[in-house]
């Protein structure tokens, strides 16, 4: 059933704060519960919609003390299962609830498919939620965390509630305080080590879930930034232009290391034609204006915005539209001829280098 998705700070909607992790075991839940013993102390009325603890002995000392919304019982295929009771959240109305597993696919025939959607309609309803997630039930990362662990993980989430949440806070671990976790029996069961130690748990793998979780939080410190922090009080924040020319070869390859760059970053990007008159449309050959689309057209699908401008100085057009876009790196391809000769020859690129320093842009000749 689809929700409708309010945005923080939409007016009667619930706060919204997720804890982000690398792997199940780094104390996403035990964490919760700890928030929600200091807001209780403090007079919150804050209530369990759900708690997952896994057995954990530590976990499951911290429910104690709190108030529980008793879970609704139902069959499914000849078993008594345990599901959130969303009504009764819904009926109680609390100030605060927590609710685990926001990847959670519910029971057949449960008034919302997903958890998530569980949790929309409470924040609709005006009711704050504290939720938790693995790194790898986000619905963009899906295919890298696939070539991580070898996993396809059917359980997903939008990214879109991470976008509306209004605080994301990342529990870290490092890779081996994370396996030592496991060996002590704080995440499974003793028998079930030995196996999770040859697959899941290897630092390998939980390195590079790490830096997805860590990328991804930073990704939502960011766009809290652009948002609610005036524009002259903000740190730079990388803006990528990518120059390219009609060759075929060179273009496409700053337009992906442009590409790369950005990701990394976290940065928007641009890419950069400048027709000249030598390559207007009744000049130029059919053959480079079809590669030339076909480029233009793969930055667009690797995320860029596409600028095409027509001038007869291609160091003056970069220059223009480096300040209309308040550019911080400018990303050109290895030049023909040597870049000593073209610093001794070329006097409108001594200009180029001059204007981008004193806006303090980056140049950066691609190999």
């Amino acid at each position: 059933m689809a929700r409708q998705i309010q945005h923080p700070g939409q007016s009667g909607r619930g706060k919204f704060k997720i804890y982000i992790g690398m792997s199940a075991g780094v104390g996403k839940s035990y964490r919760m519960l700890q928030e929600a013993h200091a807001m209780l102390r403090n007079g919150v009325n804050i209530q369990i919609g759900y708690i997952e603890t896994h057995g954990r002995t530590e976990t499951e000392a911290l429910v104690a003390g709190l108030p529980i919304i008793p879970r609704r019982q139902t069959f499914y295929k000849g078993k008594l299962l345990d599901e959130m009771d969303l009504n009764a959240i819904l009926l109680l109305s609390p100030e605060w609830v927590v609710v685990d597993e926001l990847a959670h696919s519910n029971i057949a025939g449960s008034r919302n498919e997903k958890r998530w959607q569980d949790v929309l309609e409470l924040l609709n309803a005006g009711i704050n939620v504290i939720s938790a997630v693995n790194i790898q039930h986000m619905e963009s990362i899906n295919a890298q965390v696939k070539v991580i662990t070898g996993v396809e993980v059917h359980e997903r989430v939008p990214d879109s509630m991470l976008q509306i949440a209004d605080e994301v806070v990342n529990i870290d671990l490092t890779a081996d305080e994370l396996i030592t976790r496991l060996k002590e029996g704080k995440i499974y069961d003793k028998g079930k080590v030995e196996t999770a130690l040859t697959n899941f748990f290897q630092s390998e793998k939980i390195l590079q879930l790490r830096e997805l979780a860590l990328k991804e939080v930073a990704s939502q410190v960011e766009r809290k930034v652009v948002t609610e922090v005036p524009r002259n009080r903000q740190m730079r924040h990388e803006r990528f232009l990518a120059c390219i020319s009609s060759n075929e070869e060179v273009a496409k390859k700053v337009i992906r290391k442009t590409a790369r760059l950005a990701a990394y970053y976290h940065g928007d990007w641009y890419v950069l034609y400048v027709q000249t008159p030598k390559e207007s449309t009744g000049r130029i050959n059919l053959a480079v204006q079809r590669h030339l689309i076909n480029n233009l057209k793969l930055a667009t699908e690797l995320g860029a915005e596409v600028v095409q401008v027509q001038h007869s100085n291609v160091a003056e057009a970069i220059m223009d539209i480096a300040k209309e876009k308040d550019i911080t790196t400018v990303c050109i391809g290895k030049p023909h001829i040597s870049l000593f000769g073209i610093l001794l020859r070329t006097n409108i690129f001594n200009q180029l280098l001059k204007t981008l320093s004193a806006h303090e842009t980056d140049l950066v000749i691609l190999s």
